[in-house]
C-alpha cells in the first residue's frame, strides 16, 4: 500500500515556494469575477503537493449558486443569496472526464492478470464488437485515441442499452487504427465493454475493488447517494439546444448526457470525487502503482514502456500538454481534463501533483472560457518547484 499523504503546515515541508504557491488561490478567484460577460466557474477546489505533502488545498466560491440559465440575456438566474452552498475542501464534483484514467486502470489490471492483451484484437474478447473485428482495434488503440473513431455518438437519444450496444458496435473508424490521433469517448466506451467482459464483473464494480476501495478513496464513486447531495457541486441547466437533453438543473446525477442514459456508469464519464481521494490516487500512480497495480504495470500506464515501433505514450493520458498543465508540460507531465472544469496533472520529474475541481458548467456550457485557469495554477506549481 502507498504511504498516507500529510497535510504540510507549510510548502517548505514538500520543497515548495511558499510565495508562488500562495498565488494559485488569488489567481483562481479572479476568475469568479465577472470577465467581460461572465466568469469561469462558480467555484473550485485546489489541491497541489510534492512527495507524499499536501502543500496547498483551499475552496473558493459557490458549490451551488444558480437555480438556472437564461439563454436570451445568457445570465444565471441565481437562487437566493441565503440558499447559495459554498465550496469546501470535501465538495464532491462530477469529474466528467477524469472517468477516463479509472476505466484506464482498470483495463491495464486485467492485462496484469493476463485477460486482456495490448495488441489483440478486441472483437476476439467481444465478437458481438463487429466493426471492431473489421478494422482490428485493440485496446492500445482504444487506450491512446489511435483507434479512428469519431469524437462521440447520440447514444442518449436510442430506446434502451441493447440499441445503445448495437449502436456502438457498428461504428466505424473514420481513419485506419493507429494512423493518427483523435480523443473520442467511443474509445473507452468500447474499452468498458472489453473490460466488463473479460472480467465478467461491471465496471463500477472493478473501480471500487480495484482502485477506490484499496487506495481509500471512500468519497469516489458512480452514482452518489441521496445522502451526498448537500456536499456535492451542482453542474447545469441543461436544455436544449446548448444541451442534448431537456433535463433542468443537474446536480448530483452524471451531467454527460450517455452516460446519464447508460445508468450513470461509463467508462468515460460518471464518477463523482473530492480533490482528496484524487490525490491519494495520484500519489499511487507516481508510486509505482503502490496499492493497485504491479510497478511494470503502472509504468505502462504511465508510458514509461516502449510501444512497438520504439514510441512511449501512456494510456488513458495526455501528456506534456501546456494548453492545461501549463509549465509543467515539458518533461513527461501527464494528466487529463473533464468536461465539467475537472483537471488532474502528475510530474513524475519532480514529484508533483495538481488537482483543480471547478464547475465551469454552472450554471451552463455556455460559459466555459477555455483552460486558462488551469494552465495558471500548473504554472504557479512549476514555479515554485524551481523556486523551492
Amino acid at each position: 500500500m502507498a504511504a498516507p499523504l500529510s497535510r504540510g503546515t507549510c510548502p517548505d515541508e514538500a520543497g515548495l515556494d511558499n510565495d508562488e504557491l500562495n498565488r494559485i488561490v488569488p489567481e483562481l478567484t479572479a476568475y469568479l469575477r465577472p470577465a467581460p460577460e461572465h466568469p469561469w466557474c462558480a467555484g473550485a477546489v485546489v489541491l497541489a503537493g510534492r512527495g507524499r505533502v499536501v502543500a496547498l488545498h483551499e475552496a473558493i466560491g459557490w458549490a451551488v449558486r444558480y437555480a438556472g440559465y437564461e439563454e436570451r440575456t445568457e445570465r444565471g438566474v441565481e437562487l437566493p443569496r441565503a440558499t447559495w452552498v459554498k465550496m469546501r475542501p470535501d465538495t464532491v464534483v462530477d469529474l466528467a472526464s477524469l472517468t477516463k484514467l479509472f476505466t484506464a486502470v482498470v483495463a491495464v489490471q486485467q492485462i496484469e492478470y493476463g485477460a486482456l492483451r495490448l495488441d489483440t484484437p478486441v472483437a476476439r474478447y467481444v465478437p458481438a464488437l463487429t466493426a471492431a473485428a473489421r478494422s482490428g482495434l485493440t485496446a492500445r488503440h482504444l487506450l491512446t485515441h489511435t483507434s479512428g473513431l469519431r469524437p462521440e455518438l447520440p447514444l442518449y437519444d436510442l430506446p434502451d442499452a441493447a440499441a445503445r450496444a448495437a449502436r456502438l458496435a457498428a461504428e466505424e473508424p473514420l481513419t485506419a487504427p493507429g494512423t493518427q490521433r483523435r480523443y473520442s469517448d467511443l474509445n473507452l466506451l468500447l474499452l468498458q465493454t472489453v473490460v466488463e467482459q473479460v472480467a465478467g464483473t461491471p465496471l463500477d464494480r472493478l473501480i471500487a475493488d480495484g482502485v477506490t476501495g484499496p487506495l481509500g478513496m471512500a468519497d469516489t464513486r458512480f452514482n452518489p447517494p441521496a445522502s451526498w447531495l448537500p456536499r456535492i457541486a451542482a453542474t447545469e441547466d441543461q436544455r436544449r439546444p446548448w444541451g442534448r437533453l431537456d433535463r433542468g438543473m443537474v446536480h448530483g446525477v452524471v451531467h454527460d448526457e450517455n452516460a446519464y442514459a447508460m445508468g450513470g456508469v461509463a467508462g468515460h464519464a460518471g464518477l463523482f470525487s473530492t480533490a482528496w481521494d484524487l490525490a491519494l490516487f495520484a500519489r499511487a500512480l507516481l508510486d509505482g502503482g503502490a496499492g493497485i497495480l504491479r510497478t511494470d504495470s503502472a509504468a505502462l500506464l504511465l508510458g514509461g514502456v516502449a510501444e512497438p515501433g520504439g514510441a512511449r505514450r501512456p494510456l488513458g493520458f495526455e501528456v506534456d500538454q501546456p494548453w492545461f498543465m501549463g509549465e509543467l508540460a515539458g518533461r513527461g507531465a501527464i494528466g487529463h481534463t473533464g468536461f465539467t472544469g475537472t483537471s488532474l496533472v502528475l510530474d513524475p520529474a519532480t514529484d508533483t501533483f495538481l488537482v483543480l475541481l471547478a464547475n465551469s458548467v454552472h450554471p451552463s456550457r455556455t460559459w466555459r472560457d477555455g483552460s486558462a485557469p488551469r494552465a495558471a495554477a500548473a504554472t504557479r506549481l512549476a514555479r515554485a518547484v524551481r523556486a523551492g
